[in-house]
């Protein structure tokens, strides 16, 4: 498969259309809604930083707050919640602060 290279930083979305975009340019994509004033997005914050550098997925961070429509669209209904796409498709999604191990092995699952 031919991707664009993949960032080995969270990224940050903008709009919804930033968000789709990510999703449609690579593979598998791990989306992180978030919001600053939570503590558990707050631990898993290195952790989000760490799969965008160590895994073969791009990592992108939406801010609840300021994309509440976006939030709304995928149902987030506490934060963290963090949603996995596969070939542009939603694949998996999960509420609360996860250990790393388990997010990597979710990613290599569809990587």
């Amino acid at each position: 498969m031919s991707q664009t290279e993949l960032p080995d930083e969270p990224i940050v979305i903008d709009d919804e259309s930033h968000l789709d975009d990510v999703v449609a340019e690579y593979d598998v994509v791990l989306v992180d809604f978030y919001a600053d004033w939570c503590g558990p997005c707050q631990m898993l914050e290195p952790v989000v930083e760490a799969l965008a550098s160590e895994t073969d997925a791009a990592v992108a961070k939406v801010d609840v707050d300021r994309l509440q429509g976006l939030a709304a669209t995928y149902g987030v209904r506490g934060v963290p919640t963090l949603v996995l796409f596969a070939d542009g498709e939603q694949a998996e999604q999960h509420v609360g602060a996860k250990p790393a191990d388990q997010l990597r092995s979710m990613i290599e699952n569809y990587t």
